[in-house]
């Protein structure tokens, strides 16, 4: 069978040089073009089953051509390219019925397996209705795990399945579950975050089910539980993980019947709710350990997704230090700027409270510091003096240097056995020990 034909656009001389060669060596003909202008010809001059188009070309963009495309022809397969993803051109291009978004830089294997997708399939989504204004968010990045979850949020949101958010305290659980909302079918109903570890096990049921008057000990009045206040919505159950072991029963019950019945009450009552639960734990260890019911675990477990740790994606740190450099100068009417070397010293630290400690740093800084731009020794105190809490306070450049010099000492001094066992090259090692001053 004749491979389809494929239209590329790109324009970066050596990416599109690089996947022309790649596609025509797997037998696929393509047309390339450099331009938004000459895609558009090409489209309106005749159909392609495929198109790979970059995001950003020129003053018109790959979700145009995506546009373009699918105008002229429904059933085309478009794969969007970019080093620059978000949230909102991921949303936007889902809306579009993109097939695949990949983040660049990629592996050719990846840019590959998604045209032989395509191909296989042949077959696009059913075409969303454009919005020339989609949502804004605060979930910033454009690392190949963040456009990956942007891509999985992008496909979940529109269904009413059962989502587990898992991912280490700060990661943006509760943004990405409400996200998840105002994608959905149920964006004008209410989204209703609870935390369960906050909640005392002997108050759990009543804070999510309800109570009546009279059903304990100072209820003086009917209250409203969360699944019944998010009629119609979400409700975000966060540190699912927390939730003690003789009320998941319960818990599960409602997963499955979706009715609640408020304490002192005799009748239940349907709730129409979809559920988000996170967890900065791993539920299957609990499991395993008997702390967390397996069958709970199975109900919840419709929809995984993975949040991963700042540390993970460092190329993300300068875009959210803009992000909130420009939310807190415009906040507090400062125009503070950052340093090289500032920056620098922010994407070396380990982070271990994530994105939440970044923004909270940010917003330090901006208030307290009075000169014009942020320098490396202001920054590196500023990471000095943060939460005892949320330390070691310790950069990977520092966790190197001591590392290196741990190895030297052991080794009597002898650099060419201190290279070998840091598994580096004798001359790397020593422009290491010149940037330490050894």
């Amino acid at each position: 069978m004749d491979k389809p034909r494929i239209l590329l656009v790109e324009d970066d001389d050596a990416v599109r040089t690089t996947v022309v060669t790649l596609l025509e060596c797997e037998g696929y003909p393509v047309d390339a073009a450099a331009s938004t202008a000459e895609a558009m010809n090409r489209l309106a001059a005749g159909a392609y089953p495929i198109v790979i188009s970059d995001i950003y070309i020129d003053e018109h963009t790959g979700l145009d051509v995506l546009k373009a495309a699918r105008g002229h022809d429904p059933d085309c397969t478009v794969i969007l390219m970019t080093a620059r993803g978000t949230m909102e051109t991921v949303m936007e291009a889902t809306r579009g019925g993109v097939f695949d978004y990949i983040a660049k830089p990629f592996d050719v294997d990846r840019l590959l397996d998604a045209v032989q997708r395509a191909e296989a399939s042949r077959v696009a989504a059913e075409k969303e209705p454009w919005d020339d204004e989609p949502l804004e968010t605060e979930l910033v990045g454009t690392s190949t795990a963040m456009v990956d979850l942007y891509k999985l949020i992008s496909r979940v949101a529109p269904t009413d399945a059962t989502v587990l958010i898992e991912g280490e305290t700060g990661t943006g659980k509760e943004l990405v579950a409400h996200m998840i909302h105002l994608n959905s079918a149920r964006h004008q109903g209410p989204f209703v975050p609870v935390d369960c570890a906050s909640i005392a096990p002997t108050l759990l049921e009543s804070e999510l089910f309800g109570s009546m008057r009279g059903a304990f000990t100072g209820a003086d009045r009917d209250r409203m539980g969360i699944f019944e206040a998010a009629n119609r919505g979400t409700a975000f159950l966060d540190e699912i993980g927390e939730v003690d072991l003789s009320f998941q029963p319960k818990l599960l019950r409602f997963l499955q019947e979706r009715e609640v019945r408020p304490l002192g009450s005799a009748k239940s009552k349907p709730v129409d709710v979809r559920v988000i639960a996170a967890t900065n734990r791993d539920l299957q260890k609990l499991v395993e350990a008997g702390k967390f019911r397996d069958d709970l675990w199975f109900r919840l477990n419709v929809v995984r997704m993975r949040i991963p740790p700042l540390r993970e994606r460092r190329g993300d740190i300068p875009l959210l230090v803009r992000h909130y450099l420009n939310r807190f100068n415009e906040s507090y009417g400062h125009t503070l700027r950052m340093t090289e070397g500032a920056l620098k010293a922010l994407q070396e630290y380990t982070w271990p409270g994530n994105v939440r400690q970044l923004k909270h740093l940010i917003e330090k800084v901006v208030i307290l510091t009075n000169a014009p731009s942020l320098d490396l020794e202001d920054t590196r105190q500023a990471l000095e003096d943060l939460d005892p809490h949320d330390k070691p306070i310790e950069s990977l450049a520092d966790a190197e240097s001591e590392q290196i010099r741990k190895v030297l000492a052991a080794t009597g001094g002898n650099k060419s056995r201190a290279a070998q066992i840091l598994g580096i090259e004798r001359k790397t090692l020593y422009r290491k020990l010149e940037r330490m001053n050894l």
